[in-house]
């Protein structure tokens, strides 16, 4: 049987290579620049380092993904401390205001402005499977079909699309603004690039399996890291049965 040629590094790109029939892992390895031996620490493969066509391999290190991700999905540190910079502060003194002087008025940044004004939507119409809590599931479960289309919450830009967390499968993140996020996983495909800009409604993925092997999204959204209950800011007009 005659071995595949390996093939130019413009035919293997992006984040994951599926195995096709005469292929190696050497031959993968010099086709996308990591090397085999990459590779093959990436996706666990020992020697002799056989592959087995339809196989989908990471052409990534999957630490740093993992690691990317999860400091989206954290608070970051300033969120951790949060008890202390809501002390009570100690009363101010007021000094008398001298004639001819305008009071300063507050200014609302339009940044501010901008999260005031987000008005999140379902992802997709289904019935909640698995709710909101705190200790073990951080979004809201919701049942639908495999294939249907996920929609973007609200607009904002993709932050992450990939397989970088286990327990999402193929997850999305969106970044709205400097408080928000919102997460999709267990997609079936992925239909949006990192970096992408998204409108509110814009098909973003496909509904996939989650772990309870039953067709459904998982939603969070997300503020300054921490969780918040998606059925407190979603529509309930919206909601299906």
């Amino acid at each position: 049987m005659r071995v595949q040629e390996p093939k130019t590094k413009s035919e293997i790109s992006g984040k994951y290579y599926v195995v096709k029939n005469g292929d190696t892992l050497y031959s993968i390895g010099v086709s996308s620049g990591q090397g085999y031996e990459r590779l093959a620490e990436w996706n666990q493969i020992s020697e002799p380092y056989h592959v087995i066509s339809g196989r989908k391999l990471k052409l990534f290190k999957p630490d740093a993904d993992i690691k990317r991700v999860q400091n989206l999905l954290q608070p970051p540190l300033t969120s951790l401390n949060e008890e202390q910079t809501n002390k009570p502060k100690k009363p101010e003194k007021f000094a008398l205001k001298r004639p001819g002087k305008e009071e300063k008025k507050s200014v609302i940044s339009t940044d501010n402005k901008k999260m005031l004004k987000l008005n999140f939507g379902w992802p997709i119409k289904g019935r909640i499977s698995k709710n909101f809590n705190q200790s073990n599931n951080k979004g809201i479960d919701i049942a639908g079909k495999i294939g249907q289309k996920v929609q973007a919450a609200e607009a904002g830009e993709i932050a992450y699309s990939g397989q970088g967390l286990i327990g999402f499968g193929n997850l999305i993140i969106i970044k709205h603004n400097d408080l928000y996020l919102s997460a999709y996983g267990n997609n079936s495909s992925l239909l949006v690039k990192e970096g992408e800009q998204v409108e509110k409604g814009q098909v973003i993925a496909e509904v996939g399996k989650a772990l309870a092997k039953k067709a459904a999204l998982h939603f969070e959204i997300r503020k300054n890291g921490k969780p918040v209950n998606p059925l407190i800011l979603l529509p309930k007009s919206d909601k299906a049965h």
